[in-house]
């Protein structure tokens, strides 16, 4: 057996694919919204309560006072959607490169799934102390959909990433 076979996990100064990572979290954001909504369809009588509720992080309060379907709310709604998946999917994969955890499929999962699971946390008991309207979205459903969200974004991030960084 040889040596240099064996994969070491110790941090080593190792630049994070930037561009592939943002990439992925705009992906991973995308199949999170989607996850959401097809859960929000099958459990809630307002499909669009959920896609108010993260608009109400930048429009205020105020538009959950509302329901149905509003383009402005949309479109606020997938700004921070698709910002937010960007910005933990750099937070990701900065964790990822300089500990190389992107060695093989099945680790660079399990690490995407443990970081689905720290967001939900952060996002539903440690956020919800400022958008206090998320409390009523913690779950099973949405516990599900972070995991999902981490573990496709660390694959997509492993298969965007350009071979030279991750040597």
């Amino acid at each position: 057996m040889e040596l240099r076979s064996l994969q070491s996990h110790r941090w080593v100064a190792r630049q994070a694919d930037w561009t592939a990572a943002a990439i992925a979290g705009f992906g991973a954001g995308g199949i999170l919204m989607l996850v959401e909504l097809i859960w929000a369809t099958m459990q809630a009588p307002d499909r669009w309560l959920v896609t108010r509720m993260v608009a109400a992080m930048v429009m205020g309060w105020e538009v959950l006072q509302t329901s149905g379907y509003d383009l402005t709310v949309v479109i606020a709604a997938l700004a921070v959607h698709y910002i937010l998946g960007i910005a933990f999917a750099l937070m990701l994969a900065a964790i990822i490169a300089p500990f190389q955890l992107d060695s093989s499929l099945g680790l660079v999962t399990l690490v995407g799934a443990a970081f689905g699971v720290l967001l939900y946390v952060l996002n539903f008991y440690g956020m919800s102390e400022a958008f206090s309207w998320f409390t009523q979205l913690r779950g099973w459903s949405t516990f599900i959909a972070h995991v999902i969200f981490g573990a496709s974004c660390a694959l997509f991030y492993r298969m965007l990433e350009r071979p030279e960084k991750r040597e």
